[in-house]
Parts: structure tokens; sequence; C-alpha cells
């Protein structure tokens, strides 16, 4: 896969290629689990891994990434609820300002502290401006962040979250229903957000089947993340 990895994902974009990444929660797979797990990633053809959660303990990310590249030779791009998440071992970061709300602490301030870090890093930074979609359940990100999703049925807002984080510079636009989410991120905003943005666009959260699958795709989708219903069954798409 060609480096950088941000230049990947754009280039597919342009060229129409789809993506696909799967979320892995540190705090909610056993180390012993990996093994198996990288098997069944690598048979969905999956062209990224995302590591990351809310809950993850300090430390635990690190040992989860060493032991998951022993197994599989897919990118793994950190997806962190928390400086404290990041590590060296993974290939790339996902630099997330949390623009869906007004909490400093995940606009600007968890930022700032992940620098001291950052300015000695071999990780590939990506600055994605993250937008959370209601997805029908309070996720543990709302309750982390301490935030208020947009509502699905408010396209205008979320489009315009979007557009301002492209001109704000971002790289990515990640539109987010959340961990468990009951209802995906419904395909107007999807459709609505892809033509007003010149950028790559990630869907995650509550997409459980196929055809969920196919139609975040349709509808503009350059990278769908599947998180919770490969949890739920590891055989999922395969």
């Amino acid at each position: 896969m060609t480096k950088p990895l941000l230049r990947y994902i754009q280039n597919a974009s342009k060229k129409g290629k789809k993506l696909l990444s799967i979320l892995v929660d540190p705090d909610k797979t056993k180390i012993e689990e990996i093994q198996i797990i990288s098997k069944k990633i690598e048979k969905l053809n999956a062209n990224f891994i995302f590591v990351g959660g809310s809950f993850v303990k300090n430390g635990t990310t690190d040992l989860f990434v060493k032991t998951l590249k022993m197994y599989t030779k897919i990118p793994v791009i950190l997806f962190p609820g928390d400086f404290s998440q990041l590590t060296n071992n993974a290939d790339a970061l996902l630099f997330l300002s949390l623009l869906s709300g007004r909490n400093p602490e995940y606009l600007i301030e968890q930022q700032i502290k992940s620098v001291p870090f950052l300015r000695n890093s071999t990780l590939e930074i990506i600055p994605t401006g993250y937008i959370l979609i209601d997805g029908g359940t309070n996720s543990s990100v709302l309750k982390i962040s301490k935030t208020t999703p947009i509502p699905q049925e408010n396209i205008q807002l979320a489009t315009a979250t979007a557009i301002a984080g492209m001109y704000k510079g971002k790289q990515l636009i990640y539109l987010e229903a959340g961990s468990g989410a009951k209802n995906p991120v419904n395909f107007q905003l999807i459709s609505e957000v892809k033509k007003n943005i010149t950028i790559p666009l990630i869907v995650g959260g509550g997409i459980r089947t196929k055809e969920q699958l196919s139609n975040a795709y349709k509808n503009g989708a350059d990278m769908v993340v599947i998180g919770t219903a490969f949890e739920n069954n590891i055989d999922f798409l395969i």
C-alpha cells in the first residue's frame, strides 16, 4: 500500500475505490484473541484496522497494536478516545477534532496534550474533522465528550459543519453515529455532505448488514468503518 496513507485514501476517493476499515477496541478485545481476529479481518480484505476506544487504560493500546502487528500487515490507524492511547507501533493517527460538539477538551485540549508525544513520533498524522450524528443511543463517545450529536434530520447543520471542517484544513471528514448505534448515518445526510466537500468522507456507526454497507458507499462514503457489528459477529461480511 502506498504511503503516506492519507495520499492512498485521497487517491482511492478520486478513483471511486471504496475502502473498508475494521475498528477494534482494545478495551473489548483480549490480547489472546488478536491472532484469530487478524485472520478474520484479512479475509474481509479490509484496507485498514482502526484501533481505539473511549475507556482504554493507559498502556493497553501500545501492547495491543504491537501484538496486532505480529499477525497482520494491514495498516493500523489510531482512532483514540484520549491522548494517552497513542503509540508509535501504529502506522498513522486520525488527529481528531470533535467539530459537532462545543467542548474545548475535544476541540483542542486533547490535541495540545498529545503534542509532547507527537513531536518525536513516527506516526503519520492525519487531521480529521469528527462529526457525531444521533444514532439513537447514548454512546460512549457522547458520555465521554459531554456533547450533543447532530440530529439525523438536520442535514443542513451536518453539511455546514463538514464544510467548516474542510475550510479549517481537515483532510478527512468522519461522520459517526456512535458505537452500538441503533441507526446508522442516514443516506440522504451522507449524500449531501459528500456533494459539498472535496475531501474524502468516512462513515461509521450502526452499520450491521451488507445492504447498509452498500448503501453508504452508493451515497458517497469513501470509507466505511465497521465496529460493533464485527465485535458481535466476527464472521460479519465474510
